[in-house]
């Protein structure tokens, strides 16, 4: 396994399942831009999760060579950049949850003893999975951690495991630092586990999209932004409903799909937009090109069923366009009395209809009062350089504290 002999600073060692790697490369960025914003501070080294169900053949064997039927745990190494990927075997649906990451937590532990560069911290980065191998390192070896919260995760394992729950609170009550990506993560984990004695920090995430362009009044139409595949997470089918809805009574605005995807996932979109001809599936566009194509947008909707965060929102804010987010999830939270962000019930075709309707009316009061927000703190909170001081601080307070 590779080490990083350079002396950036502190040692922090991030233990993540969304960090790209060479197993599985195009997870999600955010993790990296964090570890990427506070390169110049802290000496990063990741280990990079990348669990796999084993066959039943091999499943069978592993209880078997067990006395107390748990299944024994493989785990395979692979260097990279930022650290190693490491992939291991657990059951699917949560099965053995707890004693598979334990096992893996036990690996990592012999790994840090080991080796002659200790970290001076752990970061867990979701609480329902991560966290339970780190605390577990955490108490094994006496180096402190923090933990980030992550929306879906975090949230669906919380509520499907109730038997963890003693755990989880554990986990979250002796972090040194906790960091949430949305209020509205940091409030449903609350709602279980209680507040903290030191107050989570709420940490949005980066985008390589936060330069202003400035809004200017289109009528041209709204857009969403999503890859095809993920058209069941994005509530396309009540889009369409709302579009339909608003056919009817002949106020349907064009309503574009930006976002590429394979011949199946077209298909699939077209059946379900079939009878509104106002949704069209317009293709990917360009990352550069993503500006200018949502600066012609009237506004841009989204009305997902669950986000850990919702980059695309806060994208589209830059990009000068009033946004229609889904409520109890994504952003929610973060702009309540923002008049350009409209709170919507995803699960409501007639009130996505109405916030589509709202932003026709409306648009040019709201690209006003969202020119006035992007040259704000409000705005500026968005931004890298002020997510990677909050990560930084964040850090250094956990660096300062010790395992009790």
């Amino acid at each position: 396994m590779s080490r990083n002999n350079a002396e950036k600073g502190p040692r922090v060692l991030h233990i993540s399942a969304d960090f790209p790697d060479p197993i599985e490369p195009f997870k999600t960025p955010v993790i990296k831009r964090l570890v990427e914003l506070t390169a110049a501070d802290f000496d990063h080294r990741v280990i990079s999760l990348n669990r796999r169900s084993p066959g039943p053949v091999d499943f069978a064997r592993s209880l078997l060579s067990r006395p107390i039927g748990k299944p024994s745990l493989k785990t395979e190494w692979v260097d990279f950049d930022h650290g190693e990927a490491l992939t291991y075997s657990a059951p699917p649906r949560g099965l053995w949850h707890r004693a598979m990451l334990e096992q893996l937590a036990d690996r990592i532990a012999a790994d840090i003893a080991a080796s002659p560069l200790r970290p001076d911290l752990l970061i867990a980065h979701k609480l329902g999975v991560e966290g339970i191998a780190v605390r577990r390192i955490a108490r094994q070896t006496g180096i402190p951690f923090a933990l980030t919260i992550q929306g879906n995760t975090d949230r669906k394992i919380l509520a499907a495991r109730p038997d963890l729950r003693a755990l989880f609170r554990e986990i979250f009550h002796e972090a040194k630092t906790v960091f949430a990506f949305t209020p509205n993560a940091r409030m449903a984990v609350e709602r279980y586990l209680g507040e903290r004695s030191d107050p989570v920090r709420l940490l949005p995430c980066p985008t390589d999209l936060d330069t202003i362009t400035t809004p200017h009044v289109t009528g041209e139409g709204l857009a969403s932004v999503f890859h095809l595949k993920n058209y069941h997470v994005k509530n396309l089918s009540n889009l369409a409903r709302a579009a339909k809805l608003l056919q009817e009574e002949g106020n349907a605005p064009s309503i574009s799909i930006v976002g590429g995807g394979s011949e199946a996932d077209r298909a699939v979109c077209q059946r379900l937009v079939a009878d509104v001809p106002s949704i069209t599936l317009e293709g990917a566009a360009d990352r550069d090109g993503l500006p200018e194509r949502l600066n012609r947008a009237s506004g841009m909707v989204m009305p997902s069923r669950s986000e850990s965060f919702g980059l695309v929102f806060i994208e589209a804010l830059f990009c000068g366009v009033p946004i229609i987010y889904p409520a109890n999830t994504a952003i929610d939270g973060y702009f309540d009395d923002c008049p350009f962000a409209v709170r919507v019930d995803a699960s409501s075709p007639r009130k996505i209809a109405d916030a589509i309707r709202r932003v026709q009316k409306d648009e040019a009061m709201m690209k006003a009062a969202l020119a006035k927000w992007q040259v704000s703190d409000a705005a500026r909170r968005f931004t890298r350089p002020a997510i990677a001081a909050t990560f930084r601080s964040g850090i250094n307070s956990a660096l300062k504290s010790t395992v009790a």
